[in-house]
């Protein structure tokens, strides 16, 4: 089957069809976990003819699974930056970020469960080229970045601000764990606040 137009070239129904596949791809890989995503399972999902439709857009999984990442972090990243920016403090884009990580979760659950799967295939190697998307999904550069600005404009104490950074994403990040694990019973929203404040204690600088 001859492949589709380069993005430059793409006309609105390819990109709209690009994107079903993407979309059923996320909820696949969210529902059946990436061993069982195939093409005849997401074909599925999409209600699509034929596996021939996907592979007209994508050369292969790891195209796919690249194009869904990046669509994730791209859609998780703007939300994320949109509720840092809203903020005029540093103490306040710390805490923006820790909520904003979680209302990911609460609002895209499945995109959530997607990348995690796409991470997963990447450290484990079952799919090649995802240690891109797998490393952005890790990052704590961004946080890294916002803590030794708090530190500069002396709104955090001094400390590394990696390290912080590790355990702050750490924190979410085993939350989140432990929501799924629980079934959902954990309330999010309750452990976001409670995140923001442990770590707005742990870092804010105090009276001079």
């Amino acid at each position: 089957m001859t492949r589709a137009a380069p993005p430059s070239a793409r006309t609105f129904t390819q990109d709209a069809r690009r994107a079903q596949i993407v979309q059923a791809t996320i909820e696949t890989l969210a529902e059946i976990g990436y061993s069982k995503a195939s093409f005849s399972a997401i074909c599925r999902r999409a209600r699509l003819s034929s596996t021939g439709m996907i592979s007209y857009y994508f050369s292969g999984k790891p195209e796919l699974f690249r194009e869904v990442g990046r669509t994730i972090l791209t859609e998780a990243g703007a939300a994320i930056e949109a509720s840092i920016a809203g903020e005029l403090t540093y103490r306040g884009k710390l805490g923006a970020y820790i909520a904003s990580q979680v209302t990911v979760v609460i609002r895209r659950p499945m995109y959530a469960q997607a990348l995690a799967e796409i991470v997963a295939m990447a450290q484990t190697r079952q799919i090649a080229g995802l240690d891109d998307i797998a490393r952005s999904a890790l990052s704590v550069e961004r946080l890294a970045n916002l803590l030794e600005q708090g530190c500069r404009a002396g709104e955090f104490h001094s400390c590394d601000s990696r390290l912080m950074a590790l355990a702050i994403r750490g924190a979410i990040d085993n939350v989140v764990r432990h929501h799924r694990l629980r079934n959902g019973e954990v309330d999010l929203e309750c452990c976001a606040r409670q995140l923001v404040d442990l770590f707005d204690r742990c870092i804010a600088a105090g009276p001079s």
